[in-house]
């Protein structure tokens, strides 16, 4: 972009810059000339316009383009004077000639103001004559109006109303977040547009529809949406807490913030509609306390915080000493109470309730004043360090008395880690900004030797005079970024209450990774070593006032993450206290009982603050999830150390109560064991199996969908522990399976080929482990003969008595354990496997069950009829006859009985016996002569009956369909000696009967007369 310059002119108090910036034509798009105008005050861009249209909070290209080319070029540029100073020095002949030379250049443009301007002057009593002067645009403003940086507020009201509409989409969120930096960059550089663009958001942030309906329809915002609000409160609580604000700013602030608080749709803090928390705000060790009503809030708002901390100020001389002196000490100071100002060295201490203090910080930091954020956030960590100090050595002093009770108060109201203004966050970023900056040898800071609002900014080659001036107050051999991390373990350690509601746990575990990921960029050295042994020696041993402590809250958040992290970073330096940490941690008393009191057995006590209550843990899957993850650490990391893997299975199995979870950690240890680069390790692998174990105890009376994988999982667990570990949970089978799992899956993959070559066995101990799984399926078909004994049968196929064992338990079960499907399926085996009269025999016995109804023509246990009969026939005449009478007893469907009755006229009765044995004569079996005389009347007698019950109830459109069965009806009438009288007469009777039915006799009589 090409500026050029067309008219400039300075005043005293401001200047007016115009001018026509060329865009370079490309091959896609022609020259763009757009005319640019800026106004400026006192070193800032108070008004600008521009004809290229484009629309968009931030200055436009050619914006930015002419004010660079104003200041790099200044040469360039024709000074002028203010426009009202020139039309001065004209007379009144040079005047007319401007205006109407002015007007003819731009006739089109300026015309109908020119000809409405004119009927005011010339109008005695209008407004414009009755001002003195005339506005001059090019002279600037006066030094006692107020100047600020030109900021387009109806753009920023669109674009935010834009991204709120898109919902999430199109990457609005990111849009909204930027919006959100632009502010704290303009508070950083004291720009007053900072709370005007906030308050802008603000408004279009609380117009969003969406706010109603999920209201109306009882629904929770998105998470991410939900993060924009946090957000949004955040910066009003910066804002609220300027050090250098102006009393009538603060007090138009406030009525702002309680007029958003008090809309009905305006989101809680905690995302929770009623829920009740004490205002810990401004309950302060100095200034006056806050409004009566304002102590308890039935419904905290994203606001709230921000209404409270404007009651807050900045006037307490420790305060003020605190962030304005480099050496502030008191070496001579020996007050050792909880409230004391300063520590053992004579260094200075904050009490303040901790989230406000650092939002003291946060705004610092955000209004351009980073040496005394710092110098505030040592104190704010100097007085957590002392506070830590005390609470251990309180509970060493009352240890015994409090461990006896089992009972304490609530310690911390409010956890740090996952708080709306996220305390710990703030510190660690403020110290660890200057200890990389220290780091690096070189920082940019504002010199706030002269007064807070003309700082300047500077480059030091070395360390900044506020990190050299604050290395007063630390430790030999301690940073910047030793501090930060000492304040993170302070912070993530703390024992704190799990909120209510699902988005403020989700945010302590989200906030909890936040801050664990940083630390993760930090490499470890001696110093920062030292440090984490000191904070987990400190967590192990404060009490109650520790998450790692011995006394621990049922509704506690857990330390599962924390821990895994401590862990892992210990491990290399020092073991032992690795595995205290971690161990402790895997607790998880919110699915435990309450301790009864005064059990000094148990080596740390679970205390729950409301016994009666189970709190709504939104987030338990995920700390679950987290439990299982440190567990499956400490496996791994234990491997070849048997002492340890001992402990650690312990932990796990009287802590995780998640089969699902312990499965999954009996997977891990199993592929941890048998890697395929080594050797198995033993000790591992019977971990693995003991926790497959445990895990088919807690699933074996509950339902879970992952049973069959569970079961097939530990049989190949046993397997590769070996032959005693096979053996042993086939001895303890009823402990672990169900009967039907003990025979089809376990005994038989034990028998199978591939976990034969697996083992490398030999015959002996085939034989023993054979013996063992037909033991099983044996106790197997004696508990649950329906769904065992086939399995039963076929694993003692190769041992004659144990498949004559299993064959009595079948029949002592079919009169009353089997249903006929059953039966007949093992009597199919039983032919399968040569044995006839053993599946006759089931076959019959299958047949007592059975009872198919006329209208069972589609029935399932059909061809299992055909079958016994085939079976029967094939047999001999005995059989058949036996077989008979109770088909006729069982099945009343006339076209089953005309098919059993047709087969068996077709063949001669045990002409086709097996083993090739021929028991009876050529001769069919006659019709007229028992037992087939019996199955004739038997069908002959269905399709009567039949016939009569499908005539109750026919409509037409099944005429034809009736025809056709009387015409197979016919066919087996025709089967007995005198069949065609007993048709005939039968016929006769229908059409008498039923000669209410016209249409359909009629259609009898043209097919059977």
């Amino acid at each position: 972009m090409t500026p050029s310059v067309r008219r400039t002119s300075e005043g005293l108090q401001g200047f007016h810059l115009s001018g026509t910036v060329r865009e370079p034509a490309t091959s896609s798009e022609p020259e763009l000339v757009c005319n640019v105008s800026v106004s400026f005050d006192r070193c800032k861009i108070t008004a600008v316009t521009c004809s290229c249209g484009n629309k968009d909070i931030f200055y436009c290209a050619h914006v930015v383009a002419l004010s660079l080319y104003r200041v790099r070029k200044p040469e360039q540029v024709k000074l002028r004077l203010p426009i009202s100073e020139t039309l001065f020095q004209m007379n009144r002949d040079q005047l007319q000639k401007f205006v109407q030379y002015l007007i003819t250049v731009h006739h089109t443009e300026v015309l109908p103001t020119a000809q409405k301007l004119a009927d005011e002057i010339l109008s005695q009593n209008s407004e414009i004559n009755q001002v003195h002067g005339a506005p001059d645009p090019t002279a600037g403003a006066s030094v006692d109006d107020e100047n600020c940086w030109h900021l387009d507020e109806e753009q920023v009201q669109e674009q935010v109303k834009l991204f709120l509409s898109q919902g999430g989409y199109h990457g609005s969120g990111k849009q909204l977040n930027l919006l959100f930096s632009k502010v704290r960059e303009m508070l950083k550089m004291r720009d007053s547009n900072g709370a005007r663009m906030l308050t802008l958001i603000t408004e279009q942030f609380m117009g969003d529809p969406r706010l109603a309906l999920w209201r109306q329809q009882g629904t929770t915002m998105t998470d991410k949406y939900r993060q924009l609000w946090d957000e949004l409160g955040a910066l009003w609580m910066c804002i609220v807490l300027n050090p250098h604000y102006k009393p009538e700013q603060k007090g138009f602030w406030l009525r702002q913030l309680r007029r958003w608080s008090g809309v009905d749709v305006c989101p809680l803090e905690d995302g929770n509609h009623g829920s009740e928390l004490t205002n810990l705000t401004n309950a302060l060790p100095q200034g006056p306390p806050g409004n009566p009503d304002s102590l308890t809030r039935p419904h905290r708002t994203v606001f709230t915080r921000a209404i409270e901390a404007c009651d807050l100020h900045w006037q307490d001389s420790h305060l003020q000493h605190i962030i304005t002196e480099d050496r502030y000490t008191s070496y001579c100071y020996h007050d050792n109470l909880d409230s004391s100002l300063f520590d053992a060295r004579g260094w200075p201490l904050w009490h303040e309730h901790v989230p406000t203090a650092c939002a003291r910080v946060d705004a610092l930091r955000s209004h351009g004043y980073p040496k005394e954020a710092l110098r505030l956030a040592i104190a704010i960590v100097n007085t957590l360090r002392r506070q830590q100090q005390k609470q251990m050595e309180f509970f060493r002093t009352h240890k015994k008395e409090l461990l006896h009770k089992g009972i304490t108060s609530v310690t911390n109201l409010e956890g740090w880690v996952g708080h709306p203004l996220d305390p710990i966050g703030t510190l660690f970023s403020t110290l660890m900004e200057m200890g990389w900056a220290s780091e690096d040898g070189a920082t940019a800071l504002l010199d706030f030797s002269g007064s807070p609002g003309s700082g300047r900014r500077t480059t030091e080659p070395s360390v900044s005079p506020a990190a050299a001036a604050a290395q007063r107050f630390l430790e030999d051999g301690e940073s910047f970024v030793s501090l930060a991390v000492e304040t993170a373990l302070i912070g993530l350690g703390q024992q704190r209450v799990m909120p209510d509601g699902l988005y403020a746990q989700e945010k302590v575990c989200r906030n909890e990774e936040q801050l664990l990921a940083r630390l993760q960029e930090v490499d470890l050295d001696d110093t920062l070593v030292k440090i984490f042994r000191k904070q987990a020696a400190f967590l192990l041993e404060a009490g109650p006032y520790s998450g790692l402590g011995e006394l621990l809250y049922r509704e506690s958040v857990p330390m599962h993450t924390f821990a895994k992290y401590l862990f892992t970073s210990l491990l290399p330096h020092d073991a032992e206290l690795a595995y205290k940490i971690a161990l402790r941690a895997m607790r998880l008393p919110v699915l435990e009982s309450t301790a009864p009191s005064g059990d000094l057995s148990r080596p740390h006590h679970i205390v729950s603050v409301v016994p009666n209550r189970l709190p709504r843990w939104f987030t338990l899957s995920h700390i679950e999830t987290q439990q299982c993850e440190l567990a499956s650490t400490m496996l791994t990391a234990a491997k070849g150390d048997a002492r340890k893997l001992e402990t650690v299975l312990e932990s796990i199995q009287k802590n995780i109560h998640s089969a699902s979870h312990i499965f999954k950690l009996a997977q891990d240890a199993f592929k941890i064991a048998t890697l395929m680069d080594s050797l198995p390790d033993i000790t591992l692998l019977k971990v693995s199996l003991e926790l497959g174990l445990q895990v088919m105890r807690m699933t074996l009376s509950t339902l879970n969908w992952r049973r069959r994988e569970m079961v097939r999982w530990l049989v190949t667990c046993a397997t590769e522990a070996g032959v005693f570990a096979l053996d042993s949970i086939m001895q303890s089978w009823f402990t672990l399976f169900t009967p039907t799992e003990a025979t089809s899956v376990v005994a038989s993959t034990v028998m199978s080929n591939s976990t034969i070559v697996r083992l490398h066995l030999d015959c002996h101990q085939q034989e023993n482990l054979a013996n063992s799984a037909r033991t099983l399926a044996l106790q197997c078909a004696m508990k649950d003969p329906q769904n065992c004994a086939l399995s039963a049968l076929t694993l003692c196929e190769k041992d004659h008595i144990a498949f004559e064992t299993a064959y009595q338990i079948v029949l002592d079960a079919a009169a009353t354990g089997m249903n006929y499907t059953q039966l007949f399926t093992i009597a199919r085996y039983m032919e399968h496997r040569g044995y006839p009269m053993r599946a006759y025999k089931l076959a019959t016995l299958a047949m007592t069950h059975l009872n198919l109804s006329y209208n069972q023509d589609t029935h399932p246990a059909i061809n299992d009829v055909l079958w016994a009969c085939a079976l029967s026939h094939s047999l001999g005449k005995n059989e058949l006859a036996s077989v008979i009478p109770l088909v006729v007893k069982s099945v009343k469907c006339a076209t089953v009985l005309s098919d059993i009755l047709r087969r068996c006229t077709l063949t001669t009765p045990g002409l086709v016996a097996l083993h090739s044995r021929s028991r009876n004569s050529g001769k069919l079996m006659p019709l007229d002569k028992a037992p087939l005389r019996q199955l004739l009347d038997a069908t002959i007698g269905a399709y009567i009956n039949t016939t009569h019950s499908r005539l109750t109830h026919i409509s037409p459109r099944h005429y034809s369909e009736f025809i056709e069965f009387l015409s197979k009806a016919r066919e087996t009438f025709l089967m007995a000696h005198d069949g065609h009288i007993q048709f005939t007469q039968f016929i006769d009777n229908l059409k008498q009967i039923y000669k209410g039915k016209k249409k359909l006799m009629m259609l009898v009589r043209e097919r059977f007369g």
